[in-house]
Order: structure tokens, then C-alpha cells, then sequence
């Protein structure tokens, strides 16, 4: 661990001239930093506050799982300067956690988000998972309820997908697990929506919730097209006009920053590859797509024609046209993904 810690602070000597504006957001996750001890986090921080412009009340995020929350800890990230926490609940009910293989039980899974909170943080977002065959829909009603009752601002939402190839997939194959009811998952976010805007939560992001004031600036960067810098093995970084991500072997990255080169690999993007970045990205989110953007970075036959191919799920409900922008409604939110595709 202090070698790759050691490699994080060199990339970020290497890497010190990618991003040439303030930084709004710092953001530890991936894997699970929350493992790292306070020293050497604290060496990250200083090392990127050396090398970068940071704006003022800069978001930084810590990525913890419940079984890493103790108060020392908590009380030692908050005097780092750590104002937000991500923490990966997935559900408060034990048969979720089993079957998804948690480390944490569900008593951990509340304790934790009472612990961050009685440490003094406010901004706080967990995850939860929808669709699994063992959470009924009366289930994932009191996961959400319960994350609405526990004063949680922001909540990040995912349907269980099964990746091809995992340990997952193989034993679904083998019928020792249930498979996805896509139904189910279509059923269980309509919910979500119904439950979270009852609640006064914003739906600013397909899978992101959040109450006014707590919108992740981190995440939000992702779906607004801004640059950012991802540090370490299997990082990711986006500039705009291409994308580059570190390689993922531990001992190779470190290997690679002791002998001063870059271990990434890098697409350039075409200006089309562009276009489908942002029809992708800003579809995604409550503002959805600005018809005005796409006429002045790419040019109006382009806004044209997206706005043909858009007809048919303006009929159908899926899509609004208003203000110049094409913006998802909630039925529209279901297919994102095959919408922004159609529209390529």
C-alpha cells in the first residue's frame, strides 16, 4: 500500500498540467479507500492541493463500505478536510446483503450512517441496489423509506446488472442463483421516482437522487462534459477530446510511475464520438439535451436531425421539447440508454 501511495503522488507530479482549471470536486473511490490510514491520505490531499488550483470549499468525497465506519476514524477524515461520504449500503435487509455477498450486515449498514452523522457530517450519499431476486417490492419500499427516515440527502440507485463472465453470471447459468426479472427492476425504479420526489428529492441524474443543495458536484462533472483527472491503476480521465485510463495490474502501474512514464492508454475522440458523448451524457440528467449546445460546438443540420429522431418519443411521452432542449420524462428514464443510442 505506501508504494502505491507513493506512485498516486507521482502520477500526480506527471499529470500536474491536465487539468489547467480549479478543481471543484476530490473524490477517493474505486476499490476501498476508506482502508488507506489517515497519513497517507493526507498525502494525497497535500500532494493534489500542491500541484492544483482548488476552489474554496472544495467537495471531497470519501468511498467507504459500513464495516469500515469507526468514530476515530470518522472524526480524523473530517479534520483531513473529507466533507462528504459514499457509502455502500445496498440494502438494509440481511438476505440482500447475503446474496449480493456484502462484508456488512444491515444492523451495520444503519450504525454506520448514524455514526457519520453524529461525527457532524451532513452531505452524505448511500447506494442502494433494486431488481435482485431476493428484495421483494415491500422490501425495497423500506429500503427507501428507511433512507428518506434516516435524513439521507443524496441516493444513488442502481438496477442489478450481471456482467457476462463473473461469478454472478456462471452461477445463474448453472440455476444456483435466480436471474434478473426485468420487470421487476422497471417496477421497482417507477417506485423509486414516485417515493423520492414525495420526499423532495430531485431526480437530476437517471440513477442519482438529491435534495436541493446536495446534487454530487463530483458526479455531476461525468454528465456535464467537464474535464477530470482520475489517479492510480485502472483510473480514468476525460479532456474532453479524449479519454485515457491507467492500466489496472498493481505492481505494473507502480513499476511504470517509478520509472517516470505514464502507464495509460488513450482514444482520441472524433468530433461524432464527441457528439455521442454528449447525447449520451446529457440525456441522463434533468436539464437533458441543449439543441442550442449541439448547433454551436457541432452545427444545426446536427441539431436537426437530433431532433427528428427524437420524434417518435415525443409522441410517445417519452420526451419533452421545451426550452430548446430535449429532456427525458419519467417513462423516458427507463430506456436512457436505448433513446440516447437512437439518437447517435
Amino acid at each position: 500500500m505506501p508504494e502505491t501511495v507513493d506512485a498516486i503522488c507521482t502520477e500526480i507530479d506527471l499529470r500536474k498540467n491536465y487539468i489547467d482549471e480549479p478543481i471543484e470536486s476530490i473524490y477517493f473511490g474505486g476499490g476501498t479507500p476508506s482502508l488507506l490510514s489517515v497519513a497517507q491520505l493526507e498525502k494525497i490531499l497535500d500532494k493534489i492541493h500542491q500541484r492544483f488550483a482548488i476552489v474554496e470549499n472544495v467537495e471531497t468525497t470519501l468511498e467507504a463500505n459500513p464495516d469500515d465506519i469507526f468514530s476515530e476514524k470518522l472524526l480524523e477524515w473530517k479534520h483531513l478536510g473529507i466533507n462528504r461520504f459514499s457509502l455502500g449500503v445496498q440494502s438494509f435487509f440481511e438476505e440482500d446483503l447475503q446474496w449480493m455477498h456484502r462484508a456488512h450486515d444491515a444492523q451495520q449498514a444503519t450504525e454506520s450512517i448514524l455514526a457519520i452523522q453524529n461525527a457532524g457530517f451532513s452531505n452524505i450519499t448511500i447506494d442502494l441496489i433494486y431488481g435482485t431476486p431476493t428484495l421483494s417490492d415491500a422490501h425495497w419500499e423500506k429500503n427507501v423509506q428507511k433512507a428518506i427516515a434516516l435524513n439521507i440527502p443524496h441516493l444513488s440507485c442502481y438496477a442489478l446488472t450481471v456482467e457476462p463472465g463473473t461469478a454472478l453470471d456462471n452461477m445463474i447459468r448453472k440455476h444456483k442463483k435466480e436471474d434478473v426479472d426485468m420487470d421487476k427492476q422497471a417496477r421497482h425504479f417507477e417506485q423509486l421516482m414516485r417515493w423520492a420526489y414525495a420526499a423532495g428529492y430531485d431526480h437530476y441524474e437517471v440513477s442519482n437522487f438529491g435534495k436541493p443543495g446536495f446534487h454530487s458536484r463530483h458526479n455531476s462533472s461525468y454528465w456535464q462534459g467537464k474535464n477530470y483527472l482520475g489517479i492510480g491503476p485502472s483510473a480514468h480521465s476525460f479532456n474532453g477530446k479524449s479519454r485515457q485510463w491507467n492500466i489496472a495490474n498493481n505492481s505494473q502501474y507502480i513499476r511504470s510511475i517509478q520509472q517516470g512514464n505514464l502507464p495509460f492508454e488513450i482514444e482520441h475522440l472524433t468530433p461524432h464520438q464527441q457528439l455521442e458523448e454528449y447525447i449520451m451524457t446529457s440525456l441522463r440528467t434533468m436539464e437533458g439535451l441543449s439543441l442550442a449546445h449541439v448547433r454551436s460546438h457541432w452545427n444545426e443540420k446536427e441539431a436537426m436531425r437530433i431532433l427528428d429522431a427524437s420524434a417518435h418519443y415525443l409522441l410517445s411521452e417519452k420526451m419533452e421539447h421545451k426550452n430548446d432542449r430535449l429532456i427525458l420524462t419519467d417513462k423516458g428514464f427507463l430506456f436512457a440508454d436505448g433513446i440516447a443510442a437512437d439518437l447517435f
